[in-house]
């Protein structure tokens, strides 16, 4: 993997922020600690990091020229299928200099353009220069495993790789409020929206071209939605089982090839478990990794990770941390973080990703599966809540109970009631509003008392409704898979493991987001995923005689840190005396301290519900608003 950035320059006072390239590019060192280079000609300067994969040599360093010297490349990802590229090309009549990937793609461009993108397998993030034409071409991958970032004024258009980047070239930047108002609900920031107004995130599955000041956008791949059964691929259970076995295989299989020394993630679960089943049927001795809580068994999954590596012999590798080692690292983390980003369990995957670094450079993981598949809990609660509306009424007779009662993520019980009083609270809104509640750790509400600048809520309700602009009144339980694979998967679990993982300078890849699986799982109605007693039923189907049959037969569990006794203890200084302190949160004027005054209350309470996550992602916004706005 890699990091790049880039201006575009419309005008000599855009041309004057080019020297400003040599800090983005060091901002983007772990994405690329093996080499770094800077292109500059006419009106564009691109920069790149190189953390090398596919062909080390400095013959595929970047940025990359064609032997014509007119067309030059930045890229992060990966093509799976280049060599299959290569040879096309080669059949017609072309040459390479290098064994990369890198070059097979910025040919494939010079003779297709942007249909070029069509015949890519992989995830990336590239642009390319037509110095003829004085042209920029930028495109990222279908499903939106590698980010990309945009900023644009009337001088210049800068991108990049990481907000972090785009900050280092030292432009006026301005808080946006809206998007605020959902990371107060979400712990994160729906694309194409980032924390600045004047930075944008380039959509998945699009490119943009620019020519002098004309701008031209363009959406090459959607995820194809199906809302009328009528329209689902008319195959059997059995029949699909079998196209779903040959396509995560060769997914799996592509994802193998590498020049350095290759692994996989290990959770514990179904989804990472599958992946290493049918890895280790390639690779001998596959390295697997995991980590485990030794002072939290709740969150503890090494048991199960265990019985995968001994049913297929792989090289594992244990990681058991104390609280203790999650709060050295913890400091790590909110430093790398560069817009706010408030899903706690990106400290596991930073931990993971460090430890997992030292053995390997590229690792496979389960991402993608729940969303894929119908496995998250709020998937069996919508399919409930959609079968048995009719005894809402009923439920919310016991709403009374569930808010007296003490709710936790951090215990087994407290747990429980926590997800009773989500579903009843749900279970009588509509389908839209109740998929938006249910992603959400508070509504909408309780986030803008947090506020103490004015949100306009018609703004706010305009870009949640582009974000559910799929539900349509015919739809059934694909629509809520469809809208967690643009909201969850894009916005969250793709940037939690794209960010910790590149501030450990590791790719992980990721098999069950091979658009062609994608593309294929949308075509098949609900049913062949959840019903009323099972979530993934078709992966299971297909893969659990794969899986030892303790793994199967266990609850679903996510990939959560405690971090509850931790906020009560180590970090309670920070909470108290720092980051939500009366004194900073009335000089920084952003949040209202008497409601702050009671999430706080409520987290060191006998019932801290969703307090919890709700200061995780206060503190995460504290510490980067320090970091990056307080002396800008």
């Amino acid at each position: 993997m890699c990091g790049i950035t880039g201006i575009y320059a419309f005008n000599d006072k855009g041309k004057s922020f080019f020297p400003e390239i040599e800090k983005a590019i060091q901002a983007l060192n772990k994405r690329g600690p093996d080499n770094q280079g800077i292109y500059i000609n006419q009106n564009v300067a691109l920069g790149h990091t190189r953390l090398s994969i596919i062909d080390v040599s400095e013959s595929a360093s970047q940025p990359f020229l064609d032997e014509t010297q007119r067309y030059v490349i930045v890229y992060n990802g990966e093509i799976y299928n280049f060599k299959q590229l290569k040879q096309e090309l080669i059949n017609k009549g072309q040459y390479f200099k290098s064994n990369s990937d890198t070059e097979v793609l910025l040919k494939l461009y010079i003779l297709n353009k942007e249909k070029c993108l069509d015949r890519l397998q992989g995830f990336f993030a590239f642009a390319i220069y037509d110095k003829e034409t004085e042209e920029l071409f930028i495109a990222r991958d279908r499903i939106g495993i590698k980010p990309l970032l945009i900023y644009k004024d009337s001088d210049k258009l800068i991108f990049a790789s990481e907000m972090k980047a785009i900050m280092a070239y030292n432009i006026n930047l301005t808080l946006d409020y809206t998007s605020l108002l959902n990371y107060l609900q979400l712990n994160y920031i729906p694309a194409p929206d980032s924390i600045f107004k004047e930075v944008k995130k380039i959509t998945p599955g699009s490119w943009l071209r620019l020519k002098g000041k004309e701008f031209e956008k363009e959406c090459y791949y959607n995820i194809p939605a199906i809302i009328d059964n009528n329209n689902y691929n008319n195959i059997s259970m059995e029949q699909a089982s079998q196209q779903l076995e040959t396509l995560l295989e060769q997914s799996v299989t592509k994802r193998l090839v590498s020049d350095v020394p290759l692994g996989a993630f290990l959770s514990g679960g179904i989804d990472s478990s599958i992946i290493v089943a049918l890895a280790a049927k390639q690779v001998k001795n596959l390295n697997t990794f995991t980590i485990g809580f030794k002072d939290e068994p709740l969150f503890d999954e090494t048991y199960y990770a265990r019985l995968v590596s001994q049913k297929y012999n792989t090289n594992h590798t244990e990681f058991s941390l104390t609280t203790d080692d999650i709060f050295n690292e913890f400091y790590n983390i909110l430093n790398y973080i560069d817009e706010p980003y408030g899903d706690s369990s990106a400290l596991a995957v930073y931990i993971l990703s460090k430890n997992t670094r030292n053995h390997v450079t590229v690792a496979l993981s389960g991402d993608g599966a729940d969303e894929l598949f119908g496995g998250y809990n709020k998937h069996l609660a919508e399919y409930y809540a959609r079968k048995f509306s009719a005894f809402s009424p009923f439920l919310k007779l016991a709403s009374p109970l569930w808010n007296i009662l003490p709710k936790s993520r951090n215990t087994k019980y407290g747990n429980i009631i926590r997800q009773l009083k989500r579903f009843t609270n749900g279970i009588s809104l509509s389908e839209k509003e109740r998929y938006w509640r249910w992603c959400a750790f508070t509504n909408v509400n309780e986030a803008l008392s947090l506020l103490n600048q004015p949100v306009a809520l018609s703004d706010f309700k305009e870009k949640q409704n582009k974000i559910l602009s799929t539900f349509t009144s015919n739809g059934d339980l694909n629509q809520v898979l469809y809208a967690d694979m643009h909201l969850v998967l894009q916005n969250d679990m793709l940037v939690k493991v794209d960010l910790m993982s590149m501030a450990n300078s590791i790719e992980v890849r990721v098999p069950y987001l091979d658009h062609e699986l994608v593309n294929f799982m949308f075509s098949l109605p609900y049913q062949y995923k959840i019903n009323n007693r099972k979530r993934k039923i078709i992966l299971l189907e297909t893969f659990g005689h794969l899986l030892p049959d303790q793994l199967l037969n266990r609850s679903k569990h996510g990939f959560e840190v405690p971090l509850l006794k931790w906020f009560r203890t180590d970090l309670k200084n920070l909470i108290e005396n720092d980051l939500l302190s009366e004194t900073f949160i009335k000089e920084q004027k952003i949040f209202n301290y008497n409601e702050i005054l009671k999430l706080k209350n409520k987290l060191f309470s006998s019932n801290p519900d969703e307090s919890v996550a709700r200061i995780y992602g206060l503190i995460v916004f504290q510490y980067w608003y320090k970091k990056y706005l307080a002396n800008r």
